[in-house]
C-alpha cells in the first residue's frame, strides 16, 4: 500500500531572503538621510548632520528588521537579528567619529585643491593665494630621514630581542621600549631641542632636529611590531637551516627576515603614518618657514602639520583664506597617510610567502 505524503517544505521556507536585511538597511538610511536633508535645506553642506542621520537610520533599521523578522520568521530569529544589528551598531558608533572627521575635513579642504595650492609656497603671500609645496617637501624629507634613522635601529633591536636576547639586558631593553612607546611626543621634541641647544646654540631649529624627534617616536613602534612578527616565524624553519649547517646570522638573513618581511614592511609603514602628523615636536625642532627649504641640515623647515597649525593660529589679514589653507593642508596630510596605508597593504601582499593553490 502506497502512502501519499506531501513534499517537504524547502529549506528556505520561513526565512527572509538574503537580500532583505541589506534592502532594509539601505531603505532605513535613505529615509533618514532624506529627512535630515530636507531639514537642512538652505544651510551649508558642511552643516549637514551626518552623525545624527546615521544614528536615526540605524535605529530605524533595528525596528524594521525586528518587526519584519518576527512576522515572517519567528520571535527567536527576530531576537537574533536584533542582536546582530546591535553588534553592527557598536561597530558603526566606533566608526562615526572617523567618518565625521573625514567628511568635515574633505568638505572644508576641497575648496583649495587647485594647481596653485600644490605648486607655490607662502613666500610673499599676505592674503589669498599661496600653497603648500614647501610644507609637502618638508614633510617628505623629515619623515623619510626619520625612517632611515629609526627603521634599521628598530629592526636590529627586534632581531636581538628575538634571536639573541637573554637575561637582564633583554628585559631592560624591553622595559625601556615599552616606556618609549608611551612617552608624549612633546617630550621627544624637548629632548632633541635640549641636546642641540647644548651642542650648538640655544634657539636653533633645523629639519634634521625634527627628523631625530620623529625617529625617537618611531623606533619603539618599529621594535614592537617587528619583534612580534619575528616571533611568529616557526622554529622549524630555523632548525631546518641549522641542520643544513647554515650559521645563525645567515639563517636570520635568508630565512627569518624573508618569511616576515611583509609584516615588517607593514609595521614600518604604520609607524611612519603614526608620526607624520605630529605637530608639537616639530614646532620645537624643525620650526616653520614661508619659503622652500630642501636642506634638512640648514635652516628651519615647514611641515604639513605645522603649516595647518600656523595658518589657524595666525590668520593674518584674510582669516577665511588662512582657514581654507589650513583645512586643505589637513586634507592633504590625511590623503598622504591613506596612501601610505594602502602602500603598506600592497607591499604586504607583494612580499607575503606564496602558497600553493591546492
Amino acid at each position: 500500500m502506497t502512502v501519499l505524503t506531501s513534499p517537504a517544505p524547502p529549506l528556505t521556507s520561513g526565512k527572509l531572503p538574503k537580500w532583505a536585511p541589506w534592502a532594509l538597511l539601505l531603505a532605513s538610511f535613505a529615509i533618514s538621510y532624506a529627512v535630515f536633508a530636507v531639514a537642512s535645506i538652505g544651510e551649508d553642506l558642511v552643516d549637514f548632520n551626518i552623525v545624527g542621520a546615521s544614528i536615526v537610520g540605524i535605529l530605524l533599521y533595528m525596528v524594521l528588521i525586528t518587526v519584519i523578522s518576527a512576522i515572517a520568521e519567528s520571535r527567536r530569529k527576530a531576537v537574533d537579528r536584533l542582536m546582530t544589528a546591535l553588534v553592527a551598531t557598536a561597530f558603526l558608533i566606533a566608526l562615526m567619529p572617523l567618518v565625521s572627521l573625514l567628511w568635515t575635513v574633505a568638505v572644508n579642504g576641497i575648496h583649495r585643491f587647485d594647481a596653485e595650492f600644490f605648486s607655490f609656497s607662502m613666500r610673499n603671500i599676505v592674503g589669498e593665494g599661496g600653497g603648500i609645496v614647501h610644507a609637502i617637501w618638508g614633510t617628505v624629507l623629515v619623515t623619510l630621514t626619520a625612517a632611515v634613522i629609526s627603521v634599521p635601529i628598530g629592526l636590529m633591536t627586534s632581531i636581538y630581542l628575538v634571536e639573541y636576547g637573554r637575561g637582564k639586558l633583554a628585559k631592560g631593553i624591553t622595559f625601556f621600549v615599552d616606556v618609549m612607546t608611551g612617552i608624549p611626543s612633546i617630550v621627544a621634541g624637548l629632548f632633541i631641542y635640549a641636546v642641540f641647544s647644548l651642542l650648538i646654540r640655544p634657539g636653533i631649529s633645523m629639519g634634521i632636529m625634527g627628523a631625530l624627534a620623529l625617529a625617537v617616536l618611531m623606533t619603539p613602534v618599529v621594535v614592537r611590531g617587528s619583534e612580534e612578527l619575528l616571533r611568529i616565524v616557526p622554529n622549524e624553519l630555523r632548525e631546518a637551516a641549522y641542520a643544513l649547517g647554515v650559521p645563525k646570522w645567515l639563517t636570520i638573513l635568508k630565512v627569518v627576515l624573508p618569511t616576515s618581511i611583509a609584516g615588517i614592511m607593514t609595521s614600518v609603514m604604520l609607524s611612519i603614518s603614526r608620526v607624520i602628523g605630529e605637530t608639537a615636536p616639530l614646532l620645537l625642532t624643525a620650526g616653520f618657514t614661508l619659503s622652500m627649504n630642501t636642506n634638512i641640515f640648514n635652516g628651519q623647515m615647514m611641515t604639513l602639520p605645522v603649516f595647518a597649525y600656523n595658518q589657524y593660529m595666525n590668520q593674518g589679514t584674510n582669516p577665511e583664506a588662512a582657514l581654507d589653507r589650513a583645512w586643505a593642508s589637513a586634507l592633504t596630510l590625511i590623503l598622504i597617510v591613506m596612501v601610505l596605508n594602502l602602500l603598506a597593504r600592497l607591499i604586504a601582499k607583494w612580499f607575503a610567502p606564496k602558497t600553493s593553490g591546492r
